[in-house]
């Protein structure tokens, strides 16, 4: 399995050996031995899946100290622009996003280490977004930015118009105000 560096330390892409024939495609889509090959060595302990229409924007979430979250994310069905923002404080790349596009076709899978935003927009008519995580939901520790914060300049691939935002995610801080996790 295939681990691509991104520009972000410690954020990584990688693509399963997918095997296709007449029935359909096999994939191996995570194995704990590959992965701590990669670096990636804790242990996963909650599986989340979430289904929405096209327009759908989802976060950018996190969660804060003791319950900050490692992820793997990616797609089953459909197609997502998939970004992070660099949280950690004393790392060069604070601040700085990473966008990239993951789908039920192409297969790939985002590694997201604890300490940074996560979020996603669904480019497709419909998506299934799956993944794991190393800690267990805290809901006292949730954090999140506010997904079109014109200083993270995002770009989602979805008209302004068209973007589906939850209350939540329309409270949240820009990044100007936003507090640092305490990790």
């Amino acid at each position: 399995m295939p681990f691509l560096p991104t520009p972000l330390p410690g954020l990584m892409l990688f693509e399963p050996a997918v095997h296709r024939d007449e029935r359909g495609y096999f994939m191996e889509s995570y194995n704990e031995r590959n992965f701590a090959g990669a670096g990636i060595v804790h242990p996963f302990v909650q599986d989340n899946q979430a289904w929405s229409p096209y327009g759908v924007v989802r976060g950018l979430h996190y969660q804060t100290g003791v319950h900050a979250q490692a992820k793997l994310v990616r797609v089953i069905l459909g197609e997502v622009f998939d970004v992070v923002v660099d949280l950690r404080p004393d790392s060069p790349t604070c601040g700085q996003t990473y966008g990239v596009l993951l789908s039920g076709a192409n297969h790939r899978q985002l590694y997201v280490p604890a300490g940074f935003a996560h979020g996603y927009a669904v480019r497709s008519p419909e998506a299934v977004f799956f993944y794991k995580c190393s800690a267990y939901y805290h809901r006292t520790s949730e954090a999140g930015l506010h997904p079109l914060d014109p200083a993270l300049a995002i770009d989602w691939g979805i008209p302004t118009d068209r973007i589906i935002l939850s209350d939540r995610d329309r409270s949240l801080p820009f990044w100007g105000d936003h507090q640092p996790p305490n990790d």
